[in-house]
């Protein structure tokens, strides 16, 4: 039987030639761009809405030529872009990025495998095992979190999956996993402190807990770190009131003002009670490649599970979250499910790990490509170098701050993220940062975002992106002195 012709004027699929065209102007682009992002305000301006009144009401009926894909990438997407690589991108945390890692992301998706099981692509997985061994080694865990120990690493896309992966364990582990047959009926107890990433709320509620049965751990009011006391206090009410606590979030590095909670003591004392301790390092983590920055990570030998972001710091770009387990037992048993399509001999012969029964997701990407390159392009010695960099510079902010009689640093700062406002006698202070913020940011010359204390509002300052320098840190400390100065 004779196969019906096509019919139509769609455009085929690239051919090999093609494609090199094609890509061969992409990266062209993003050259182009890298070179010239100082050119373009950093946060963007464009009004809401803007970008899609820009766009054809309906999609194309025929293929266009990718010339014009181009041109409307200039004219259209370029100015709704707020720059996330630009140098003087100073807000939130970094998404950082950098050549071997765009390349890593170009070969995992054209090679397009689908990594769940190890049978489906054996490379996928024994890479990712590893590339997490290898930072293992260079965060210095304890070697327990290897895959050859009881534990092991996995790649997963945030710390927001990491720390709700780590919850549903300690969940199981609590309740002789029971939970994921009968549904969550004991009552359960979370504990973070109030700096603690909105991401522990929203894992509460995702692993049934529920909002009420988290526990906010008081701070100290100059450091902004948990204390243990309290820790200890409130697992003393809850055990008393027949609760059970089963999870503490530790937090190295808080997004609100880069505070870190004392990992040895509240390890600790969830130790003493069976209570799961999981560290989110997400951002700061990235500084334990340096020996002299580990002493912020004392009493890791306590934790049950561990993650932080490369995509904030260490030059791979978004989305890679590293994620390690002491015992990875537990996780398999409370996220395997295993239907009959995807039974296979290796896995059933217990000889490889299958990644998917270490995350929520059944697919996954191949993203340890990305870092695998990022690893060998730099080294080890390349990354601390950088990082021991951006460090130094953030310490330089600092002195600036302090120096200033008309600014003052409002929490600890060990490494690059500065927590900092303006003060005026007789101002609104909470207006006058705020209109600071604002102005600056308008501006387009860099973009800061901000935080509330109870001192009030606080600029933050967070030198991280990869292409930041000594002269970039020193023309933003201008531009928000001659702006503070400037407001009325």
């Amino acid at each position: 039987m004779t196969a019906p012709a096509a019919t139509g004027s769609g455009r085929e699929h690239l051919s090999p030639e093609e494609f090199v065209r094609d890509g061969r102007i992409v990266l062209e682009w993003l050259a182009r761009y890298w070179s010239r992002i100082e050119d373009y305000p950093v946060l963007s301006r464009v009004h809401p809405g803007e970008i899609r009144s820009r766009l054809p009401k309906d999609p194309p009926e025929a293929g266009e030529p990718f010339d014009q894909v181009m041109r409307d990438l200039d004219r259209i997407v370029l100015p709704g872009l707020t720059h996330w690589q630009s140098p003087s991108f100073f807000a939130f945390f970094p998404s950082n990025s950098s050549g071997p890692s765009v390349l890593g992301e170009l070969l995992a998706a054209g090679l397009g495998v689908q990594g769940m099981l190890w049978a489906t692509s054996p490379a996928c997985t024994e890479l990712e095992t590893h590339v997490l061994d290898w930072l293992a080694d260079l965060l210095e865990l304890p070697p327990e979190f290897r895959s050859d120990g009881p534990g092991g690493g996995v790649i997963q896309d945030t710390a927001s999956s990491a720390t709700l992966t780590a919850l549903l364990a300690a969940r199981e582990r609590a309740t002789g996993f029971e939970s994921n047959r009968v549904g969550v009926r004991a009552p359960l107890v979370a504990y973070g402190s109030e700096e603690t990433h909105s991401s522990l709320l929203k894992a509460v509620r995702i692993a049934g807990l529920g909002s009420d049965h988290l526990r906010s751990i008081p701070v100290d009011p100059k450091t902004r770190a948990a204390r243990p006391e309290a820790f200890s206090a409130l697992v003393g009410e809850d055990l008393a009131a027949g609760r059970i606590p089963c999870f503490v979030a530790v937090t190295l590095g808080t997004t609100s003002t880069g505070a870190f909670d004392p990992l040895e003591e509240i390890g600790r004392i969830a130790r003493e009670h069976g209570i799961w301790v999981h560290v989110d390092a997400a951002m700061s983590g990235t500084a334990f490649l340096c020996p002299e920055f580990r002493h912020l990570q004392a009493g890791v030998e306590t934790v049950d599970s561990y993650c932080f972001n490369p995509h904030k710091w260490m030059f791979t770009n978004f989305d890679c979250d590293a994620f390690w387990v002491r015992d990875r037992r537990a996780l398999v048993e409370t996220l395997s499910v295993t239907p009959e399509y995807l039974k296979n001999r290796a896995s059933e012969a217990g000889a490889v790990i299958d990644y998917r029964d270490w995350h929520i997701p059944l697919g996954r990407r191949f993203r340890a490509l990305k870092l695998w390159l990022v690893l060998r392009h730099y080294g080890a010695e390349g990354l601390r170098r950088h990082i021991r960099a951006h460090v130094a510079l953030g310490q330089e902010f600092l002195r600036y701050v302090e120096e200033a009689d008309d600014f003052e640093v409002l929490t600890p700062a060990p490494l690059n993220h500065v927590t900092f406002r303006y003060r005026r006698p007789g101002a609104d202070q909470d207006d006058l940062n705020l209109r600071l913020l604002h102005t600056l940011n308008a501006s387009g010359r860099l973009y800061l975002t901000h935080t509330r204390l109870p001192a009030g509002i606080a600029l933050r300052m967070v030198v991280a992106q990869t292409s930041t320098t000594r002269v970039h840190v020193q023309g933003a400390w201008r531009e928000i002195t001659r702006t503070a100065r400037s407001l009325e």
